[in-house]
């Protein structure tokens, strides 16, 4: 298991950790660092105990913090993902929709018998052209 030594508040510290995890280990010690870094600038010189206690506390609140962005966050992913799924549900209800309301005309009572009249009409009129034209010829 492989120590490594770190640098928190200008106090050095030899700390173990798992093998592949230096990276990890010095990546929190800076974290913790800056938040000493902050305390000492604003306090002084304190207790390495009390300076460890407070850096921790700093960085637990602004983790806490991070913890409820990151579920508003996964709240509003959520809300957009049942949106998403609801548009892409909406073109086979919106076809079935349309389906149901295609209006089939109607046409008005007595349409068709006038018509017919009109059609017989224009028949008996061409057949009188074509007889007088051939009489005529």
């Amino acid at each position: 298991m492989p120590e490594i030594n770190i640098e928190i508040g200008g106090r050095s510290f030899e700390v173990a950790c798992q093998e592949g995890e230096e990276h990890y280990l010095r990546s929190a010690a800076k974290m913790l660092d800056d938040e000493a870094a902050v305390l000492a600038a604003q306090i002084g010189r304190i207790p390495e105990s009390r300076m460890l206690l407070m850096a921790g506390l700093m960085l637990a609140d602004k983790t806490a913090g991070f913890q409820d962005k990151l579920r508003e966050a996964e709240d509003r992913a959520a809300e957009l993902q049942a949106e998403l799924n609801q548009l892409r549900a909406a073109p086979t209800a919106e076809a079935e929709r349309i389906e149901v309301e295609v209006e089939v005309p109607v046409m008005p009572e007595g349409l068709a018998e006038t018509m017919a009249e009109l059609a017989a009409q224009s028949e008996a009129l061409a057949e009188a052209v074509e007889a007088r034209v051939a009489s005529e010829g």
